[in-house]
């Protein structure tokens, strides 16, 4: 029982008692709903046996002490009033004060203060739940949108300025991160490249080795490398090497106040980190699927010659005959803007970081799997591109 109503000989007298929360405002507002006031002039309200105040609990006693006073009952407390309380007559006093707030209609406090009879509290619990899960990632997605406009437009206002003023461009910082991103990263890329064109052909040949088309495999791995899988691949590996980089260091001198360190010293943290990176990468990338695509094709000759014993010549020719003008180019066309997308996502998610080394790990996972993501649905785009033109 959240209410206790005695009689005194001043007037009456109310205990409030247990959990004054909004998973129980029917409770308690069923018992202050019973409360008869009639006849009575004076009424004193006790909250020191209360477990728990929210501040819908609080509105509420806040409403029933108003309707108390306009019915002419004089109301006081037993101690101080509680804080919720007094900020609530804080928050909404003035507000009453200047204009009487329209009444609210029992269709909408039904539906929207009070669950229904039949849907039961647990139903109504899972139903605030789910709307608070909707709400809640509605507006982290929406203020992750804003932030990262507001990074695109800082970095094109860094970059513009810098083409004006070549010293801002860094050439030798972009020389040393296309070195991390590109050379480094050479062996992997090439080996990736080689196993997948050999896996691709291995089972082209058992397919099409049932309908003696043989030939066909050299076409297949020709135009899967150099149309998609050698720039996809490429794109997907620098991801997982170089995003997470970008971020883990720009990240820990975030952490380490090194970038408000440049911002003291005069110097633009978007030109000395985030725009080398950017421009290192974007050399980098389209280098690395040129490799790729070079090293899938020697391993379909591989495959080729050791599996359906084809002559490095006719493999050659072949190779050839399945090369259209455009095969190259659309592969190579997607690097510049998959590594445009890989170091946006890394270094937006570095500059994010603050506050502790957990924070760093978690956006460094967020900067790998957002790259990894924007390089896939750019793919997807680009394909049905591609494919309403003709290419």
């Amino acid at each position: 029982m959240l209410v206790e109503v005695r009689t005194t000989e001043r007037g009456l007298a109310l205990d409030l008692t247990g959990e004054w929360r909004a998973l129980s405002f029917r409770q308690f507002d069923t018992a202050l709903a019973a409360v008869d006031l009639t006849g009575a002039s004076h009424l004193e309200i006790a909250t020191d046996r209360l477990a728990a105040l929210d501040l819908t609990g609080a509105w509420r006693l806040w409403e029933f002490v108003r309707r108390a006073r306009r019915a002419g009952v004089e109301v006081a407390f037993a101690g101080s009033p509680p804080d919720q309380l007094r900020l609530v007559e804080e928050t909404l006093g003035p507000q009453q004060a200047t204009a009487a707030a329209p009444p609210v209609s029992e269709g909408f406090a039904r539906r929207f203060v009070r669950p229904d009879e039949e849907l039961g509290e647990r139903a109504f619990e899972a139903e605030l739940a789910t709307l608070a899960f909707i709400g809640r990632h509605a507006v982290v997605l929406w203020r992750d949108m804003i932030g990262a406009l507001a990074f695109v437009g800082r970095l094109t206002g860094t970059a513009l300025h810098a083409l004006a003023h070549p010293k801002g461009l860094r050439p030798i910082s972009v020389a040393r991160h296309v070195y991390d991103t590109g050379i480094t990263a050479i062996p992997i890329v090439a080996l990736i490249a080689f196993l997948i064109s050999i896996i691709v052909a291995y089972m082209s040949a058992q397919q099409l080795r049932n309908f003696g088309a043989e030939i066909f495999v050299v076409d297949l791995v020709t135009i899967g490398v150099l149309r998609e899988l050698g720039v996809l691949l490429t794109a997907i590996i620098v991801a997982g090497r170089s995003g997470s980089a970008f971020a883990a260091e720009i990240g820990s001198m975030k952490l380490n106040e090194e970038v408000d360190a440049l911002r003291a010293t005069g110097v633009d943290p978007y030109e000395a980190l985030v725009l080398p990176r950017v421009l290192g990468l974007l050399i980098s990338l389209p280098l690395l699927t040129v490799l790729a695509d070079l090293v899938g094709l020697v391993g379909g000759a591989v495959l080729c010659a050791s599996l359906l014993q084809m002559p490095l010549d006719q493999y050659i020719n072949r190779v050839s005959q399945a090369i259209s003008p455009s095969t190259f180019w659309v592969g190579v066309v997607k690097a510049p803007v998959f590594a445009v997308l890989i170091a946006l996502a890394g270094t937006h998610r570095g500059m994010q970081v603050r506050g502790s080394s957990r924070e760093l790990g978690r956006l460094t996972t967020v900067a790998v799997v957002q790259a990894i993501f924007l390089v896939i649905l750019a793919d997807a785009l680009f394909a049905v591109l591609f494919m309403e033109i003709g290419v």
